[in-house]
């Protein structure tokens, strides 16, 4: 059992009267006007600068979460403004909450995954046919495959992979999820597309960003497109639409339930 350190610290940020400092940059000297948000997001959760290609890889991914439509979680940032626009911290606070195992957040257990083909003895692909296997026989999600819509390709993934390959980071998650990929539709007997939280995963995983710390960009960029929805709100409100409409989808019948 590791020991605690006699003091506590911290590597993110100090000040002085005059400055701020980040990871030992200086944020007015350094920092703002110098680095993109992208990149200000990478150094800052990772301790490091990103190089070029990462940030064009790590940008793309962000832009591909950024909106969804009128999924569950901005669903309920719209109705919780609605309820509350004094707060509207709280309604994006309530649609972030949505950011889970189902949805978004599959880019986790779909890297997840990964992790576990790259560092197995067996090697990828028999690590592979074995994650197919048990996904087959449990019937539970595949975290990074299939969507509803999207047949029989999910186009931003194919649009990730490109750019990825473009910037030159494209390796070793990449061609694992492909791997996998290839897997899948041999077990299922058929072709179960790579969703575009599959892709982020071997992106994001190829630009070395940790499995544990991902679903974390994709809370940041999820923010901005819950922002999004709450500016439509208020120029355009829903609210009313959405309840009459769930009322009506799902009319009141009297049963008591066991």
């Amino acid at each position: 059992m590791s020991s605690m350190p006699a003091k506590q610290t911290t590597s993110l940020a100090t000040h002085t009267a005059e400055d701020i400092f980040i990871r030992d940059q200086s944020l007015c000297r350094e920092l703002i006007g110098q680095l993109t948000f992208t990149e200000m997001v990478y150094f800052l959760i990772l301790g490091r600068r990103p190089t070029p290609s990462q940030t064009a890889a790590v940008d793309a991914c962000l832009v591909t979460l950024m909106e969804h439509g009128l999924t569950p979680s901005a669903l309920s940032s719209r109705l919780i403004y609605s309820s509350a626009p004094e707060a509207m911290q709280g309604a994006v606070a309530a649609g972030l909450l949505g950011v889970g195992s189902l949805f978004v957040g599959t880019m986790e257990g779909c890297a997840a995954l990964l992790e576990r083909m790259l560092h197995s003895p067996a090697g990828t692909g028999a690590e592979a046919a074995r994650i197919a296997k048990e996904y087959r026989e449990s019937r539970k999600p595949l975290p990074g495959f299939g969507h509803p819509q999207h047949r029989p390709d999910d186009p931003r993934s194919i649009k990730l992979f490109e750019v990825a390959r473009q910037h030159g980071v494209s390796g070793k998650h990449v061609e694992a999820v492909q791997t996998l990929s290839r897997a899948v539709d041999e077990c299922f007997r058929k072709h179960i597309t790579i969703n575009a939280t599959g892709a982020i995963a071997a992106v994001l995983g190829d630009c070395e960003v940790p499995a544990e710390i991902m679903r974390g960009f994709a809370l940041i960029t999820r923010c901005a497109g819950l922002v999004g929805h709450i500016r439509e709100e208020q120029v355009k409100p829903a609210m009313r639409v959405i309840w009459e409409t769930s009322e009506h989808a799902i009319p009141y019948d009297g049963k008591i339930q066991a």
